[in-house]
């Protein structure tokens, strides 16, 4: 139990870190070098991409750089949902009628699902996967009547799988507190992020991936990443940076920084399991505009995300995971909303880090043949799974093999830029306020989406 007037801990990279300890310090760079392929970032992009290259090609020599440690960002992070979400949704790859390319890319993010339990278990990684789908809950009318919305919908597409709850039927599943209906799938399971990464960074390394820490790499071009210990020089470069792209060279509008808290529970006792259920360990969020993310963790926590502040200015980032007094206060007030029965228990730990978000928030994945730079990215929020399918598409586009990944409708894939600041900075901040406001709103009684809400999302091209 927590110490009467004692606080969280706040930051330390994550929770997650705070649980398995920071992994022992690889070396950095000792100088130029060269290689195959050179990847800039060792989060999961980047291991993933380096561990499918060595799986299909041994002999290529693969360095992974990275600033701090593997897993340092949201890999280390997040709130562990291994879930099968496209981001920016099915409907952009939507042509002149043809679903063909959009039920691809679905279909293949639930691939990707399985693909991650899959190598987990022959590589020996204890992430506490529990694979007990998505619960999605509506707590208002309004959140209602769009989740209603979202179930019709789904029901048109082929590989979704999802399964429409009354009231009852969702409080079976997890007592959150004035849930009034919910929506389930298949395609998710919950996870610890610290134990996936780290397990990952060794695969790599058994392969005989080399992964310099403590190299943080200034820029890339056409046949070598730039770091202040040397570069290294290879036919190909990749970037798998995601939200700290905009700290390289020439990158600063490419993605957003968008910030994300979580805090953690003490571990709660069984009477309290018995009142709340989520004996299925389903990955919880809501049908808010500015929406949570929750699990319950191996050891009987709650873990319980959301946006707190959303950007800060100039694209800068968090430092080793502190986040705001008052992010834990909102996350922790909503916590006790939605769980009652856990209203006495203690927060732990609390942190934040950032993830990558596009100018249309659509990821996307890309390697350019002729200069050897590829990259993948910009999965706001959604990576735990796509950074899979991203690096064993990118895989297969640094080795030249044409396959059903490499075609995807996300492969090649280009945003526009961010604007400059202050306007950046002054759309962001509108957008978060109009979203609180019209969660507000609906809170009070509004029947149906707030026209707040609907404005942010035209502002915001979603």
């Amino acid at each position: 139990m927590q110490s009467e007037g004692a606080g969280p801990t706040n930051g330390g990279v994550s929770f997650w870190w705070s649980q398995v300890g920071t992994p022992t310090p690889r070396p950095p760079l000792p100088g130029s070098t060269d290689a195959d392929v050179c990847i800039v970032g060792a989060g999961y992009t980047g291991l993933w991409t380096a561990y499918y290259l060595k799986r299909a090609q041994p002999d290529l020599r693969v360095v992974v750089l990275e600033a701090r440690f593997a897993g340092y960002g949201a890999s280390g992070r997040n709130g562990g949902w291994l879930t099968n979400s496209v981001t920016g949704g099915r409907e952009q790859y939507v042509r002149a009628g043809d679903r063909g390319p959009a039920i691809a890319q679905q279909k293949a993010l639930n691939e990707s699902v399985t693909e991650v339990i899959e190598v987990a278990e022959r590589e020996g990684i204890d992430a506490h996967i529990v694979r007990g789908g998505e619960l999605e809950v509506a707590r208002n009318a309004a959140q209602l009547a769009r989740l209603r919305a979202k179930a019709a919908s789904e029901a048109t597409w082929p590989h979704t799988d999802t399964e429409l709850l009354d009231a009852t039927a969702t409080s079976e599943r997890v007592a959150v507190a004035g849930a009034v209906g919910g929506l389930w799938h298949p395609h998710c399971a919950t996870l610890h992020p610290a134990r996936l990464v780290a397990g990952l960074a060794a695969a790599v390394e058994r392969l005989g991936v080399t992964i310099h820490e403590d190299t943080p790499v200034t820029a890339i071009e056409e046949g070598r990443a730039l770091a202040g210990r040397g570069d290294v020089r290879a036919r190909h470069v990749i970037r798998a940076t995601e939200g700290f792209t905009p700290g390289l060279a020439g990158e600063r509008r490419t993605l957003l920084p968008m910030n994300s808290s979580l805090v953690v529970t003490e571990p709660l006792p069984t009477d309290v399991w018995d009142s709340i259920g989520w004996h299925g360990r389903e990955a919880l969020g809501d049908f808010a505009h500015a929406y949570i993310y929750a699990q319950r963790t191996a050891d009987d926590r709650i873990a319980f995300g959301g946006r707190g502040v959303p950007y800060r200015y100039g694209s800068r980032t968090d430092t080793d995971g502190a986040t705001h007094p008052e992010t834990i206060g909102t996350l922790t007030g909503l916590l006790r909303t939605f769980f009652p029965a856990a209203r006495d228990a203690a927060i732990d730990h609390a942190w934040c880090g950032v993830l990558g978000v596009p100018r249309d928030w659509s990821a996307s994945v890309g390697h350019d043949a002729r200069t050897g730079l590829g990259w993948a990215g910009g999965y706001v929020g959604t990576g735990v799974t796509a950074t899979n399918l991203a690096g064993r598409t990118l895989a297969d586009l640094v080795l030249g093999h044409d396959t059903e990944t490499t075609r995807l409708p996300w492969v090649g894939h280009r945003a526009r830029r961010w604007e400059p600041e202050p306007l950046r900075w002054l759309g962001v901040q509108a957008l978060y306020r109009a979203y609180h406001a019209a969660d507000r709103q609906e809170a009070s009684g509004r029947p149906t989406t707030s026209p707040l809400a609907r404005a942010a999302d035209v502002v915001a091209g979603r």
